[in-house]
This record gives structure tokens, C-alpha cells and sequence, in this order.
């Protein structure tokens, strides 16, 4: 550990220690929908790496692909204007359809049991409704202001 980070780890004990609350950067890391999606991302991790390797398989590549632009499609959509932020989230629904599709193969190739592709479905509904529930509201409000955008 360099001194730079030996500094910020005693900094942020402090900052534990005086009871303040760790507010985030980017907005999107306090969406619910966003760290439920990164908890799917885990899930399907772990349950991809079960998966019987098979030369020229890319169904577990593909699967954790599509998981990952769930949750990089809310992430890159906070930035943005409201109406593209609405257009990443419809992205993010798109993954999760791929998803659903991915489960499916999974299930019919015998690689998940009757648990994990009904786990795999909800935590993919709960996902979807979240993510409308999210579009409708942004849909609704007069205002929304985007996360700082990078120039690049």
C-alpha cells in the first residue's frame, strides 16, 4: 500500500468513525434497480462458470455479457438527458429479454435446474418492472438533472 492510499484509508475511517454518510458521486450508485442488477451480474457469474465448457459454446460469454449491459446501460443512461436516459433504460430492457433467452438455452441444455431458472426469471421480472417503474417516473417529472457528463 503507496502512502497515497494508506492516506485515503485513514481518511475514510475517520469519515466512518464521525458517522457520516458515504453520499455518492454518480447518482446512479443510488438506484435500487442498479445494485440489484449488479447483484444479478454475481449470480449469473457464479452460475456461468458451472457451465460444462464446450469448444465453441459461448453461451456463458454471452449470457454475462448481456447481464453486464443492464446494469452499464443505467450507468451510462444517468448522464444523459432525460430522454436518453429513458432510451438506455430501454436498452437495459433489452438485456434483460436477452437474459431471459439466455435462460432458457441454459435450462433447455440442462444447465440449470428448475431453481435456477425460476430464480434467474424473477430476479429478471423484478428487474424489468423496477427499470419501467423508473422510465414512468422520469417520464412524469418536469425536471431531471443529469449526472455531469464526461467530455470524451
Amino acid at each position: 500500500m503507496d502512502k497515497n492510499e494508506e492516506g485515503y484509508k485513514r481518511l475514510w475511517q475517520m469519515h466512518l468513525k464521525n458517522g457520516e454518510k458515504n453520499t455518492a458521486f454518480f447518482r446512479f450508485e443510488d438506484l435500487r434497480v442498479y445494485h440489484k442488477a449488479l447483484d444479478y451480474i454475481d449470480w449469473v457469474n457464479k452460475s456461468v462458470a458451472e457451465f460444462p465448457i464446450k469448444k465453441g459454446d459461448i453461451l456463458s460469454e454471452k449470457f454475462f455479457q448481456s447481464a453486464m449491459a443492464i446494469v452499464i446501460n443505467i450507468s451510462e443512461g444517468s448522464s444523459r438527458n432525460k430522454s436518453q436516459f429513458v432510451y438506455y433504460l430501454k436498452l437495459a430492457k433489452s438485456a434483460i429479454r436477452e437474459c431471459i433467452v439466455y435462460t432458457s438455452l441454459a435450462t433447455k441444455r440442462g444447465y440449470f435446474d428448475d431453481y435456477a431458472t425460476d430464480y434467474s426469471r424473477n430476479q429478471l421480472m423484478e428487474l424489468t418492472k423496477m427499470i419501467g417503474a423508473l422510465i414512468g417516473s422520469l417520464q412524469r417529472s418536469t425536471t431531471y438533472v443529469p449526472d455531469e457528463e464526461d467530455d470524451f
